[in-house]
Order: structure tokens, then C-alpha cells, then sequence
């Protein structure tokens, strides 16, 4: 569990001159427990597998399909726990630091609330990943590309990851994780020839960029002003100085600082592990489509709605066709999806195939009489029209599309629901990332910790310092929780460290701040080689 003995022996003691001990290793009891629950969370994992493929009737998979399930689930999981304590340690580097809680109880409370965070997580990020990947890739996953895709783009996260640690540098699991999405696009359309329509969607990446690069400016810039703000409201001079020896802060000042870090914990269990979870519930729909490519959990009651907004939806393509006769089910798939791919979806023949898709989508569900009973061999394609039509209502307005208010909010109540339909999270799912995030808290912890509180700045972090940092990370996280917006809990928080240090005058360690930068500026390019590669050697062999 304990790092220190990799660690130079000046950080595993702590600075002196009010530094936190950090060479206290877990008790062998904590390491049991720590063992017990990582075993039970993955046989709870393998056994509602095989029980939600049971209650669907779903065949047994090989012994060979199975263990490629197993084993991209595990690298999955893998993902999420290396995410545990390479992010979540900027959450416990405040309270470590200045003195609110001693070191294990801090990362054991912080692993808490991350498990808390991704049960109650609304699952709106989940899919905002997935949507950057290349349409064929997504509507094939269960294929040997689709089986390449999934392990490069993790493995490839896992690797960055794994290697700004070992330099304790906070660097962005989710900036990892987008980088090596970007290498499989862009090696797919390598592979395809060149075609663009093959590769990423960029629409979609400069809105995931956007919230990405607004996070370490955002965060800098609040917590800075925040800092000034405390000092001009709050005149107490011990606020705003080092902890001497190991004493705790003020009472109220400590409540604020594990409010902050329990608020930063929660929210990034709730924005983080649904990243991983977008990417589990593809490889669960490639390799058991009966069970999960449809979200068979919806109440019988929502048949109606879904019948009717499906035709609605079908009248207003059907105004735009321009007369072109709707082609069959397979044909109006492939007119979409290749419209999809050039984002040229503002056509007559394009207006025309949705229409048939959604057509067929009403025909479906009224047929089978819910959503649930679906019967499997007609699973696959039902997901597919689903997907495809959500995905061509949510680009249209960027392809050109004059809608008015009335069709938009047509549009949009059938997009919801064709959402609600294809992208769900099991419960199971929530609970095996949750804890593999949470226990990855509990592990690694100390190279980041230390770089946060010791090395960003060029004196000891102070209580409003720990303070301001914190208040603007949760906030900043929770909003964007709220608004499906993956962003970056390293940057936002380590930003915030080094805006409070600029507003104190204390001054920044250049070298460390250089570093940081180097590491933030570098994770996509090098999270792009890394994926395209992989990806170019995983298809072959697969």
C-alpha cells in the first residue's frame, strides 16, 4: 500500500518546518480489508455479468470470448483505479498539508466519497467520450476493430498515466484518456485509406477541448481572486501563514478544508468514473448485445410516448425529404451512417432515410410492446437505428439545418428518448467503478500529494490557500457534472494551488510549474502516438 520506499527519503519524512509525516504505511489489517473488498467487488462483477446474460436468454459465450470480455473489463477497471490515485490525490493535498487530517484517514475519507460520487453519478459524461469515436467503430464494437479500439485507447491512457506518476507530476487522466481516443480515430482513418468520414468526430473533440483548456485557467484565475477576496474579508493573520509544527487549523477553517476536499472527492468520483463507465458499457454491448445494447430496464409505460415522438419525428424528416421516397431499414442505416461520417446529413435523401429509421424505431417498439421485450435477433439492429437517429438529430443543427422552435423541441424529446433507450448504466457497472476507483485512492497517493503541497509553490501552503483551492476545484467540478462536461480535476486544482501562491506573492518553483506544463502540454500528442499504434498492432492481431 505504501509507496515510501521508492520515494527519496526527504519527501516519505515530510518538510520540516510544519510538513505532514507521510511514511506511515497501512495496517496490515486496512491491507486485508483492502485485498477482501478488491476480490469480492471483481466476483460481483463476473457474477451479475453472467446473471444479466441469463435473464435475457443471451447464449453462453466461448471460453475465448469470454476471457477477452474479462480481460478488456479488467483493463477497463484498471483505467479507473489508476485514475484513483493519480487524480485524487490533488483532492488530499489540502487537508494533508495544512494539517486537517492525518494522511491515511484523508485518502481513506477521499476514497469514500469518490465510490459515493460514481453511485450517484447522473451518467451524463458517460457517453460524451464515446461520442468522439468513429460511427463505425461504435456501431461495431463487438468486432475485431471494434475489440483493438477499446484495449489500445485504455492502454494506452493507462501507460501516460502510469508514467507522469512515477515523475509526481498531476497530470489529466480525462486528457489522457481523450488523447488516446483521438490516436484510434485517427489511425482508423489511416487504415480506411485516408477517408476523413472514418475518422473523429472534431466537432464533438473542440467542445471536449474547450472544457479541458478552460480547467487550469479557470482554475488559477478563481482561486487567486478568491484568496484576495478572503484576505480583504477575513483579517486573521494565522489564515494566511504555514502551519507551525502539527497543528491543526482553526476549527471552522479545518471544517472548511475537509468540506472542500470531501466536495472535490465527490464530484470527481461523479464526473471521472463515468468515463470509465461509457467505455464499459461498449465493451458489454459489443460482447453481449442481447443483454445491454438496449436499455431493457425502461418502464412498459413509456411505450406510448416513445411511439409517438418517434412518428412526430418521422413527419418532420418526411417534410424535408423533398419528396424522395423512404428506402428499406438496411438501406436508410447505411445512408445515415455514411452521412454521419461526412457530417453532410442536410440532404433530401438523408431527411428520407431517418424518416424510415424512425418509422421502423415506432414499428419496433409498438410491435414488441416495449422496449424490454425486444426479442434478440432484432436487438442489434434496433440499437443501431437508435443510435444513428439520436446521433443525426444532435449534429443536424451544426450541418445546416433551419429548424423551428416547435421541430427543435420535437427533436430534442425524441433525442432524449432515444437516449434513455441506448445509453443506461447498470448498477453492477456503477459499483465495480466505484470501487476501483475508490481503492485506487487509497493507493500512490504520496508522489502527487507532495508535489501539490510542497513543490508548486516556494512556501508551505496556508490554510486559505488549501482553502480557496479547494472551494473553486468542487465547484468547478460539480457544475460541470451537472452539465455532462469532462473536464479536469488535476488541472483545475493544481492551477489553483499555484493561482493562490501568485496572489500570496510566495512565488512559484519554476521547474515544477515548467514540468507540470511540459507534462499537460504533451499528454495528447504522446496519448495519440501511443493509441494509434497500439490500435495499428491490436487490429492485426485481432
Amino acid at each position: 500500500m505504501s509507496d515510501s520506499a521508492v520515494m527519496p527519503s526527504g519527501l516519505a519524512r515530510g518538510r520540516p518546518g510544519g510538513g505532514p509525516r507521510l511514511d506511515h504505511g497501512m495496517h496490515l489489517g486496512g491491507v486485508v480489508a483492502f485485498l477482501l473488498v478488491l476480490v469480492a467487488g471483481l466476483g460481483y462483477a463476473v457474477v451479475s455479468l453472467i446473471a444479466d446474460m441469463n435473464a435475457v436468454g443471451e447464449a453462453p459465450l466461448a471460453y475465448g470470448a469470454f476471457a477477452l470480455l474479462g480481460l478488456a473489463l479488467l483493463i477497463a477497471l484498471a483505467f479507473e483505479f489508476v485514475n484513483g490515485f493519480h487524480d485524487t490525490a490533488n483532492a488530499v493535498a489540502t487537508v494533508i498539508y495544512t494539517h486537517s487530517m492525518p494522511p491515511l484517514v484523508a485518502v481513506v475519507w477521499s476514497g469514500f466519497f469518490n465510490f459515493l460520487g460514481v453511485m450517484l453519478s447522473s451518467g451524463a459524461v458517460a457517453y460524451a467520450i464515446v461520442t468522439l469515436l468513429p460511427v463505425e467503430l461504435i456501431l461495431n464494437v463487438g468486432s475485431g476493430a471494434g475489440y483493438a479500439m477499446i484495449f489500445a485507447l485504455l492502454l494506452a491512457a493507462i501507460l501516460w498515466n502510469l508514467g507522469t506518476w512515477a515523475f509526481g507530476l498531476p497530470n489529466s487522466s480525462s486528457h489522457a484518456l481523450i488523447g488516446s481516443v483521438l490516436g484510434v480515430g485517427l489511425a482508423n482513418q489511416l487504415m480506411n485509406g485516408g477517408d476523413g468520414t472514418a475518422g473523429v468526430d472534431w466537432n464533438q473533440a473542440l467542445n471536449v477541448f474547450k472544457a479541458l483548456l478552460f480547467s487550469p485557467v479557470c482554475g488559477f484565475v478563481l482561486a487567486a481572486l478568491l484568496l484576495l477576496a478572503l484576505k480583504f474579508a477575513v483579517r486573521r493573520k494565522d489564515l494566511y501563514e504555514a502551519p507551525k509544527g502539527d497543528t491543526p487549523p482553526p476549527l471552522w477553517i479545518r471544517g472548511l478544508l475537509i468540506l472542500t476536499c470531501t466536495l472535490v472527492s465527490f464530484f470527481h468520483g461523479g464526473n471521472d468514473g463515468q468515463k470509465g463507465m461509457g467505455l464499459i458499457m461498449l465493451i458489454l454491448i459489443g460482447a453481449a448485445p442481447t443483454a445491454y445494447a438496449l436499455n431493457r430496464t425502461m418502464a412498459d409505460d413509456t411505450t406510448p410516448a416513445f411511439v409517438q415522438a418517434s412518428t412526430a419525428a418521422s413527419q418532420i424528416f418526411s417534410a424535408r425529404a423533398a419528396g424522395t421516397p423512404q428506402p428499406e431499414a438496411a438501406q436508410a442505416r447505411r445512408t445515415v451512417t455514411e452521412a454521419l461520417k461526412s457530417k453532410d446529413l442536410n440532404q433530401p435523401p438523408v431527411y428520407a432515410a431517418l424518416a424510415a429509421l424512425s418509422n421502423d424505431i415506432a414499428a419496433s417498439v409498438k410491435n414488441y410492446g416495449a422496449i424490454r421485450t425486444v426479442p434478440a435477433a432484432q436487438t442489434q439492429n434496433l440499437r443501431s437505428d437508435m443510435y444513428l437517429a439520436a446521433d443525426a438529430v444532435r449534429l443536424l443543427p451544426g450541418a445546416g439545418a433551419e429548424l423551428s422552435e416547435a421541430d427543435k423541441g420535437t427533436l430534442k424529446s425524441y433525442s432524449g428518448l432515444l437516449n434513455a433507450g441506448t445509453r443506461y448504466i447498470p448498477g453492477w457497472v456503477k459499483i465495480c467503478v466505484a470501487l476501483a476507483l475508490g481503492l485506487g485512492t487509497m493507493v500512490g497517493w504520496k508522489r502527487i500529494v507532495v508535489t501539490v503541497g510542497e513543490k508548486i509553490g516556494k512556501t508551505h501552503l496556508t490554510y486559505a490557500q488549501g482553502a480557496s483551492a479547494e472551494i473553486v476545484a468542487a465547484g468547478t467540478i460539480g457544475l460541470a457534472e451537472l452539465y455532462g462536461l469532462p473536464v479536469s480535476t488535476t488541472h483545475i486544482l493544481s492551477s489553483g494551488v499555484a493561482g493562490t501562491m501568485a496572489a500570496n506573492g510566495s512565488g512559484l518553483q519554476a521547474s515544477t510549474v515548467r514540468n507540470m506544463a511540459l507534462a499537460w502540454i504533451l499528454t495528447l500528442p504522446a496519448a495519440i502516438t501511443l493509441a494509434a499504434a497500439l490500435f495499428f498492432v491490436l487490429r492485426h492481431v485481432f
